[in-house]
């Protein structure tokens, strides 16, 4: 694949750990017999014709993740891709190091378990991971709580991007509520954290006025793309991937949007189809090359702490 600009996706995930993945990701563990997860399942067999996705192959192992990962970048031009997930901090950190100019990652563990500022500092201070991923909808207290204080703090020391999936979650039977669904639950983080990055991937992922709205409140917030960002379909107004690149751009502008794919498993790999179609949305809407690779480089360059690519 070649494309103009050096690229660098943001939001992927080496899916360590993930055999009968499917199941385990769509169904959340309902029983086979429950008519949720025969929805599920009904949902998924239309979502490959949609989308000519292949069955996914949870037989191989991690070392056969890795390589195949390290082999994605160079096929496809990539100057490097950046996990959030991968199986734990331990597991994605090896990774890394196996491929520091290809990989960087995230650490990805629980914000309320018992020691989880020790885990972050020896994720990154020990084990080389540059940011912090979390599901914001599975944390059970409120973001702005007082307990997550020294996370933030310490990620705002640092500049460690913090990467928080907002909006729904899953597949048919997956997470649609709870007191940290929306970008907003960080409207107080964001602002007692000036220098800290807050990212909000999948174009807030159904949330996407709440998303608008801290974006423009807050300087410190930016925007993934990542995803085939299916959730327009179920907004109760028209929306496409057009006039999500258009009023993210009017309103954050170009250094505060990070091109992502949300990419896991194989045979699929890296979602080549999500980076052409972005690419050809900004081509569309005619952006100036200079903030094209802003989106699609040099702000994550930036936020991983990577030198710009030539």
């Amino acid at each position: 694949m070649t494309h103009e600009t050096p690229v660098i996706d943001f939001h992927a995930h080496l899916p360590v750990g993930w055999t009968g993945g499917r199941a385990k990701k769509r169904g959340r563990g309902r029983r086979a017999e429950d008519p949720v997860a025969a929805y599920a399942e009904k949902r998924w067999e239309r979502m490959k014709r949609e989308w000519g996705l292949p069955e996914p192959d949870w037989s191989l192992t991690a070392e056969e993740l890795i390589a195949r990962w390290a082999a994605e970048v160079d096929r496809h031009g990539l100057r490097c891709v950046n996990f959030v997930t991968g199986g734990g901090n331990d597991s994605l950190a090896a990774a890394v190091r196996a491929h520091p100019g290809r990989f960087r990652g995230f650490a990805h563990h629980d914000p309320e378990a018992p020691g989880a500022l020790d885990e972050l500092r020896r994720a990154v201070e020990e084990l080389g991971l540059c940011g912090y991923k979390i599901i914001g909808p599975e944390v059970r207290s409120p973001l702005q709580d007082e307990r997550f204080e020294p996370l933030w703090r310490y990620c705002e020391e640092r500049r460690l991007p913090v990467l928080i999936h907002f909006g729904l979650l899953g597949h048919a039977g997956g997470i649609v509520s709870g007191q940290n669904i929306s970008p907003l639950a960080v409207a107080g983080v964001a602002a007692a954290h000036p220098a800290l990055p807050l990212v909000v991937p999948h174009f807030g992922c159904g949330y996407w006025q709440e998303l608008l709205h801290l974006a423009w409140a807050y300087p410190n917030v930016y925007v993934d793309t990542s995803g085939s960002n299916q959730w327009m379909r179920w907004m109760p107004y028209p929306l496409d991937l057009e006039s999500l690149f258009r009023k993210s751009y009017e309103t954050l502008g170009p250094g505060r949007i990070l091109f992502g794919t949300d990419s896991s498993w194989f045979p699929r790999g890296f979602a080549a189809r999500y980076l052409q179609d972005q690419l050809r949305v900004c081509h569309w809407l005619n952006l100036p090359a200079a903030d094209i690779r802003k989106m699609f480089h040099d702000n994550a360059a930036a936020l991983l702490g990577l030198p710009l690519a030539p």
